[in-house]
């Protein structure tokens, strides 16, 4: 059976007539270790500034099923994460942070933002 595919959806931003920064923390991502399929586990933050498009969050908290089973390195999904949700909201900028659990002794924490 092959897994749905959610794609990120977008609301009309009725204050597009001045900046304002949005803030969302998602403490319940996964997804997998590619050299050992064990799961790995992440905060991501998104820190954005809408222009005409906000981001639905029940969207968002569909779209992060995508990487539930899927084996990446933790740079690649923050990289990935900023850019569809730049393609899909068009934000003035976009900063995404992924803070991930402990593994093997080590921290990771990737930001990555746009425009740089």
């Amino acid at each position: 059976m092959k897994e749905k595919t959610y794609k990120l959806e977008t609301a009309e931003n009725h204050y597009s007539d001045r900046k304002y920064n949005v803030n969302i923390c998602f403490p319940e991502f996964t997804c997998l270790c590619p050299r050992t399929g064990l799961p790995d586990f992440a905060t991501i933050i998104i820190d954005y500034q809408p222009k005409d498009l906000l981001v639905e969050l029940k969207s968002l908290k569909l779209y992060f099923l995508n990487y539930r089973n899927k084996g990446i390195f933790h740079e690649h999904v923050t990289n990935m994460i900023l850019d569809d949700f730049k393609k899909s909201c068009k934000p003035f900028s976009i900063v995404v942070t992924a803070k991930f659990g402990t593994r093997g002794g080590i921290d990771t924490t990737v930001k990555s933002s746009w425009p740089n």
